[in-house]
C-alpha cells in the first residue's frame, strides 16, 4: 500500500476509514451521546476551540482495549490526522481527533511567547485535558497514547509535560514545547517511565532540531523513557520509520506481538 506523505501543515489526505471502514462518528465538544456507541462526551463551552468537532474511530469506546489521542497540525484536520490509522490501526483501539478552530490551534510560531498564543493555548491545552478526562472512564491512562503531528506535536508534548503522569505512550512527530528559547520550564509531575518517541528532519524549515532535542531533555528528566531520532533531510512529513515505532509502542501497551 502506498503511504500518504504529510504535508508542511500535516495534510495526509483526504480519506478517514479506520481497517474496517468504517467513518469516524462526528461530534462537537458539549453534552453529546453517539448514537452509535452511546459514548457520552461532556466539555466546557469557553474558548476559541471549545464547541468544535472531534471525531472518533474504530473500536466504541465502551468496547476498546487501549486508546489513541490524536492531534492533527496547523492548516489540516482531525479527519487528515486519523488517516493515520489505515496504516497502525489495530482491533480493540479507539482513536479520537479533536478538531481546531480555524484549523490552527493558536495563531503564532510554537516559539513566540505563550502570552502571544493565549487564549488559543490554553484552549487548545484544556481540550485535550478534557478528551483525557473522557477516555479515562473507560481506558486506563497506562493504555492511552497521546500523538501529534507538527503545530499537533509540540501542543501534544506541552500538555504532557504540564500534565505528566504514566501514559501508555507520547509521540511527538515533528514538534517541541511551546515557548521561546528562554522560558523557564517549571513543570511539575512524573511521566513515571512513560514512552515518548520524538522524530523530526535535522533540516525542518519549521521545527528547530535544537528544540526537539530541548524537549527530550525536558521530558527525560520528567521521567519519560524518550527515544528521539533526527532524520537527515527528511522534508517536514512523517515516515515510515517513525509509524514502525508507533507500532511497537502500540503492541507494547496492549501487550500484541508488533
Amino acid at each position: 500500500m502506498k503511504r500518504p506523505a504529510c504535508s508542511r501543515r500535516g495534510h495526509r489526505d483526504q480519506r478517514s476509514v479506520t481497517p474496517g471502514g468504517d467513518v469516524p462518528s462526528s461530534y462537537p465538544l458539549g453534552p453529546w451521546i453517539n448514537p452509535r456507541t452511546q459514548d457520552t462526551y461532556v466539555q466546557n463551552q469557553a474558548g476559541p476551540h471549545q464547541g468544535q468537532a472531534v471525531l472518533q474511530t474504530g473500536a466504541p469506546l465502551a468496547d476498546a482495549t487501549a486508546a489513541m489521542i490524536l492531534v492533527h497540525g496547523r492548516g489540516a484536520s482531525a479527519e487528515d490526522i486519523l488517516s493515520l490509522t489505515q496504516e497502525v490501526g489495530s482491533p480493540g483501539w479507539t482513536y479520537i481527533a479533536p478538531q481546531a478552530a480555524s484549523a490552527a490551534w493558536y495563531p503564532h510560531r510554537f516559539t513566540e511567547p505563550e502570552q502571544r498564543n493565549e487564549p488559543w493555548l490554553s484552549s487548545a491545552l484544556a481540550v485535550i485535558g478534557d478528551l483525557v478526562e473522557h477516555v479515562s472512564a473507560s481506558v486506563h491512562l497506562e493504555r492511552l497514547i497521546l500523538l501529534g503531528f507538527s503545530q499537533g506535536a509540540c501542543l501534544t508534548l506541552e500538555f504532557s509535560a504540564r500534565n505528566a503522569r504514566r501514559f501508555g505512550g507520547i509521540v511527538g512527530l515533528s514538534g517541541g514545547l511551546i515557548g521561546p528559547d528562554t522560558s523557564t520550564r517549571a513543570y511539575a509531575g512524573t511521566l513515571q517511565g512513560t514512552p515518548v518517541f520524538l522524530g523530526c528532519s535535522d533540516v525542518d524549515p519549521h521545527i528547530p532540531a535544537e528544540r526537539v532535542t530541548h524537549a527530550a531533555q525536558v521530558l527525560e528528566r520528567l521521567g519519560g523513557s524518550v527515544t528521539q531520532r533526527l532524520y537527515p533531510g527528511m522534508g517536514h512529513t512523517v515516515n515510515q520509520d517513525e509509524l514502525d515505532f508507533l507500532r511497537g509502542m502500540m503492541a507494547a501497551v496492549t501487550g500484541a506481538p508488533a
